[in-house]
């Protein structure tokens, strides 16, 4: 057997022999010639839309994909995905298919790969759900496969400012108090978000893009190059190149990521202070390798690692800044002065993490972004996972974002049943310091579909609210959220969870330092009240979220489909 006989053993079975002509002839449509079908057939997944700002120039990065497998002797097919824009979809009723999109996304790639046996695949993401679903099908299908994103967004600069899509939303605050007005909101509208790619800060899309790289499915610098530059479309022909490699060498998603690759992506996730949906989907992510990754191992993680980036939303920190800096190679660089990294990792450049950190000479070429071991912000982790009465099974806090005077305190409770609600209580002025919001209903099952709550999040800060006012929901965040925003509490209100027993004016104890999060409130009160309590169901009319409900998790597993 030919060596390109053997590169082409997948898709052989629908371009190889008697039998399957019918199938060369349909190729033959396509304008293929039989030298092109009698190389490897490489898929490319593109997510590009006209809608979100971070996939309108992905038609770019996959012409460079494909000239790179073209370069390499293989047959680029591309093939598209869905994708939704968290941003447009906040606050109504799209953000609840938000998260569900993550398993369209996984399976469709599954259904394509295997309908059309493609010999590797490269996959062409960009934004939040869309890059964690991508993953998810790479680890299932296992051929060999490379992600390379579209990219950050830069940061926009309006009256002298930096600023970003997070600065528009808090902005709302501030215009309802009459602190600024509707001329200087409008250039924020037009000024904040300058172009394509995935919003500026480390939210969630950028916070998966880089964790893509560090995990070793994607090349290094795919978390970091800006949308615009042209290293971005260097990279991604690099990356149709090595899928080539990879499929020479028989290097498969599951070689790569094991629990060496568990580990340096919690690390990562730690120092660079990443989204709370890393929390989500990480797990989710390494459940397709059967690489089981708990909340206890998030926060085992978080208290041996050092906070060394305050990216926006924590600090004035772009993704760009972070690229300058070294990117994620810098990072792990830093981190592997303390032993920190698995450096014998296997990567999609067929070399080991170390090795990779020794050709590119990687290192921090900016310690006012990226800090030292030695003065870092903090000496845990970004996130941090809070157990007690209230969320037995978990909830996550980015604690990096969080306010001095809101890591320990004793708040009253707020109640509501919707993100809706809440946030007209917020903007309406009816939320005072010292005040807790609590949003119940929001879970997977509850929402359905487990809306971000950047909305009411965002218009604590904009109202000032934010070293004083804490947020906690059963639902979660977008990766642009600060403050003291407690989610994923877990079991959710619509599973019976004592976060729906919460009743206006409860007092509630965060102790983020302690990992503690209590309900102030007796036992024989509580075990009343639960004896009591129904969850409340919410009418649900599309069939798709119907099917979701039934099978979702909770999401301290993932929430992912049973």
């Amino acid at each position: 057997m030919t060596a390109t006989k053997k590169m082409t053993a997948r898709s052989g079975r629908m371009t190889q022999g008697l039998e399957k002509a019918p199938h060369r002839s349909l190729l033959s449509a396509l304008g293929l010639t039989r030298e092109e079908m009698g190389r490897p057939l490489i898929g490319i997944a593109n997510s590009a839309n006209e809608i979100i700002p971070g996939h309108i120039h992905l038609d770019k990065i996959v012409q460079a994909v494909k000239d790179g497998v073209r370069m390499a002797g293989g047959t680029p097919m591309e093939f598209p995905t869905i994708g939704v824009c968290d941003g447009l979809a906040m606050n109504h009723e799209g953000m609840r298919f938000s998260l569900p999109s993550r398993e369209l996304i996984a399976d469709s790639i599954e259904i394509m790969a295997t309908a059309h046996p493609f010999d590797a695949l490269v996959l062409v993401p960009n934004c939040d759900k869309i890059v964690p679903g991508m993953l998810m099908a790479a680890l299932r299908l296992n051929i060999p496969t490379i992600v390379v994103s579209g990219g950050p967004m830069l940061p926009g600069n309006v009256r002298g400012k930096r600023a970003d899509l997070i600065t528009v939303f808090e902005a709302v605050g501030k215009a309802k108090l009459g602190k600024m007005d509707e001329a200087e909101l409008y250039e924020l509208e037009e000024g904040a978000c300058p172009g394509c790619g995935s919003c500026a800060g480390m939210f969630t899309a950028n916070s998966m893009n880089c964790l893509s790289e560090t995990i070793g499915l994607a090349l290094p610098g795919n978390g970091t190059i800006p949308a615009v530059s042209a290293a971005r479309i260097r990279l991604a022909k690099h990356a149709g190149m090595q899928v080539m490699e990879l499929l020479r060498r028989g290097i498969r998603p599951r070689d790569i990521v094991t629990e060496k690759s568990v580990k340096n992506a919690v690390r990562l996730d730690m120092a660079l202070g990443c989204s709370t949906n890393t929390v989500l989907h990480l797990p989710a992510v390494f459940r397709e390798a059967g690489l089981p990754l708990t909340l206890s191992i998030f926060d085992e993680v978080s208290r041996t690692t050092p906070n060394l980036c305050h990216l926006a939303p924590a600090g004035p920190d772009y993704m760009v800044d972070l690229d300058n800096a070294g990117g994620i190679p810098g990072v792990m660089a830093e981190l592997n002065k303390a032993g920190l990294i698995e450096t014998g990792a296997l990567t999609c450049t067929g070399k080991t993490v170390g090795e990779n950190l020794a050709e590119l000479k990687a290192a921090v070429r900016d310690h006012a972004i990226v800090r030292s071991l030695d003065t870092p912000y903090s000496h845990e982790g970004g996130i941090a996972i809070l157990y007690g009465n209230l969320a037995p099974q978990g909830a996550v806090v980015k604690q990096s974002a969080v306010a001095p005077e809101m890591m320990k305190r004793t708040v009253n409770a707020r109640t509501f049943d919707s993100e809706e609600e809440a946030s007209e209580a917020i903007l309406g002025g009816k939320i005072k310091p010292n005040d807790v919001v609590v949003i119940r209903y929001e879970g997977p099952k509850g929402g359905p579909g487990m809306r971000e709550m950047l909305t009411p999040t965002s218009a604590i800060m904009g109202m000032g609210l934010g070293e004083s006012v804490a947020l906690i929901t059963d639902g979660r965040f977008s990766g642009g959220s600060r403050g003291a925003a407690i989610g994923h509490v877990s079991p959710e209100a619509a599973s019976g969870g004592v976060i729906g027993l919460v009743r206006e004016g409860d007092k509630i104890k965060i102790d983020i330092p302690a990992r503690k999060l209590e309900l102030l409130v007796d036992e024989a009160e509580l075990a009343d009240r639960k004896a009591k309590f129904r969850p409340k169901r919410k009418t649900v009319k599309s069939p798709f979220l119907k099917r979701y409900v039934k099978h979702v998790s909770s999401v301290a597993q993932g929430a992912v489909l049973e």
